[in-house]
């Protein structure tokens, strides 16, 4: 087996070698806190005001972005917990828990940002051995949804892949679903079991409120992206503009027109998703030539894929505002057009809403 990744919490007072563990995960032994009475259901569970002092709540990390998982686990008061997750000489996984989750409400971070495939899997059999270890309940928290761009078949003989990505995470064991900012909100849809639907908005919303643009208007960079946009707009008290945009090939974009007056404004271009940055940079291009004075670009998500940073750092982009639902490649966080922004404190407050069952849309109020 190589070496591989070795997921440990922080500041644990005992490793977990030196604890007793029985070989079946605790099926013969249980928790020693149940002492062997059966695990109530979650809504029946007494919670801890704390979560730090909750015995019933774990928070598990994967590869994909285990800065974020420990942001989370800062903001709520916990500790990641322990699991190893290696790798055979033939790429396939291997991951064991090394703490004892019978009868616990579990939370697992993965986005499933590049390479997309290798994070999907390790997330589906991290909640096979979750589901096998006896949790309670199994919410997989993902920041960023692969896939979510083949919602529909556009063309004859596609495939609908973000309902099958839905699927597979369901019959992997997941009972519940967290996402930031899906490319599309019907893909809530797909699933079966319970979803929790955040918008970064309200970060990005305090940023730019804080910079105080002269003259802004939001922008749209295509029509699918209208409501998101004029949500921001609503929020940030500036007119809407939407860009036309007919792309003619997968990642290959064609502007058309800027539909609204940009002249002389201070543009913000609004987006789900910077892939390769082939819309953002003609997007910025349309609209100085509209007359645009200043453009600036955010997005909930920077895949960031190909020529990208390039893109970016020979565009008349002033800045571009990403949050960090996937970890940005090293040519990135060189790049001083580029700010990134922490969403650690919205998904932690949404954690401790769901384990707390509580009301998640409040945090939107």
């Amino acid at each position: 087996m190589e070496t591989g990744t070795v997921i440990v919490a922080e500041d644990k007072q005992e490793s977990a070698s030196n604890q007793p563990r029985d070989s079946k995960d605790g099926a013969q032994g249980g928790d020693q806190g149940s002492k062997g009475k059966e695990a109530k259901p979650a809504s029946e569970r007494k919670r801890a005001r704390n979560l730090s002092e909750d015995k019933r709540f774990k928070l598990f990390s994967g590869t994909a972005n285990p800065d974020l998982a420990r942001k989370i686990a800062q903001h709520i008061g916990v500790t990641l917990g322990e699991a190893k997750l290696q790798r055979f000489a033939d790429g396939e996984v291997y991951f064991q828990l090394l703490e004892n989750v019978r009868g616990v409400d579990v939370f697992v971070v993965q986005p499933t940002c590049y390479p997309v495939d290798q994070h999907l899997v390790e997330l589906f059999i991290m909640i096979d051995a979750l589901k096998r270890a006896s949790a309670a309940r199994i919410t997989v928290v993902v920041p960023y949804y692969g896939y979510a761009r083949q919602d529909r078949k556009d063309r004859p003989r596609v495939a609908i892949s973000a309902k099958l990505i839905a699927d597979l995470l369901t019959t992997a064991g997941a009972n519940r679903a967290l996402f930031v900012d899906l490319h599309a909100a019907q893909i809530q849809g797909f699933f079966d079991i319970p979803v929790d639907h955040l918008f970064a908005s309200p970060v990005l919303v305090s940023h730019f409120r804080e910079l105080n643009l002269p003259n802004l208007t939001v922008v749209s960079p295509d029509a699918g992206g209208v409501e998101r946009a004029r949500f921001f707009a609503q929020k940030m008290g500036a007119p809407l503009a939407i860009v036309d945009k007919r792309r003619t090939d997968m990642n290959v974009a064609e502007v058309m027109h800027v539909i609204g007056d940009v002249e002389g404004q201070t543009c913000l271009i609004i987006d789900d998703i910077i892939d390769t940055a082939g819309t953002l940079v003609k997007t910025v291009d349309a609209l100085i030539a509209a007359g645009a004075g200043h453009v600036y670009a955010c997005a909930s998500h920077p895949v960031l894929s190909g020529p990208a940073i390039d893109r970016i750092a020979n565009s008349r982009l002033e800045q571009v505002v990403v949050t960090d639902t996937i970890p940005l490649r090293e040519a990135a966080q060189k790049l001083s057009k580029i700010k990134v922004l922490t969403i650690s404190g919205l998904l932690g407050a949404a954690i401790e809403s769901i384990h707390m069952e509580t009301s998640v849309s409040s945090l939107f109020n």
